[in-house]
């Protein structure tokens, strides 16, 4: 499942996609770890014209605090297969879709007969931004009255690359083309949001990468550390 991956920055962002009005302000992170629930650069369907941030791991409408959310059941991932029918998504996905703005992401590769996993760095053969597929929800601390947006990757089974590479699981984030994001981000009713959950037909690249200092759920902005897992 896609549980880290690689931020873009502001200045970065801003090079490729000069149309949008981007308020986030994060630099690049080579390695960032959805469990420590880090506010990501994303373009959510009822902002359709900005590039804002929103944290990782969507909370839905019954959890009340910050507390409680960061303890709240693993929602870093949905499964495209099931998001209809489960409790946490079901509310959204019909009008709460996004975009999440990526350089790349990580995935595990099991090795017979070994007890660690070896993983991967997946992105694109040209290195540009590209954009991972999100439901979301705009939680309220009912505490404090902070609002702010949460959201989960959608995943997909995998295509052929990912199916060598996440051996074990064989899934990967949903990834549409730049010609089928306004279709995403639009689409009306079920029928043509599934239509739209496929596995990516598109190329992509992958290298191993090797764990150097950093721990579990830390986010890093040294190129050196490629992989956290």
């Amino acid at each position: 499942m896609c549980y880290h991956s690689a931020t873009p920055s502001n200045q970065q962002l801003t090079q490729q996609f000069p149309d949008k009005k981007i308020s986030y302000r994060g630099k690049e992170i080579y390695h960032v770890s959805g469990f420590a629930r880090p506010n990501l650069p994303v373009t959510l369907n009822s902002d359709y014209d900005s590039i804002r941030e929103a944290k990782w791991k969507l909370i839905p409408f019954w959890v009340k605090t910050e507390a409680d959310a960061a303890k709240y059941a693993n929602t870093l991932n949905a499964e495209s297969e099931s998001i209809f029918e489960k409790a946490s998504y079901k509310n959204y996905i019909n009008k709460n879709r996004g975009i999440l703005y990526v350089n790349g992401f990580y995935e595990p590769h099991k090795v017979r007969g070994q007890k660690e996993t070896e993983n991967y760095f997946i992105y694109k053969p040209n290195k540009e931004i590209f954009t991972l597929d999100i439901v979301f929800s705009d939680f309220t601390d009912q505490e404090t009255g902070e609002r702010y947006p949460t959201f989960s990757i959608i995943t997909t089974p995998a295509n052929p690359l990912l199916e060598e590479i996440h051996n074990e699981k064989k899934r990967m984030p949903l990834i549409i083309s730049p010609q089928e994001r306004d279709a995403w981000l639009y689409a009306n009713g079920k029928n043509e949001i599934q239509q739209l959950m496929k596995p990516y037909a598109g190329e992509l690249a992958a290298h191993q990468t090797y764990r150097v200092t950093a721990a579990r759920g830390e986010d890093t902005d040294r190129p050196d550390i490629q992989n956290a897992i």
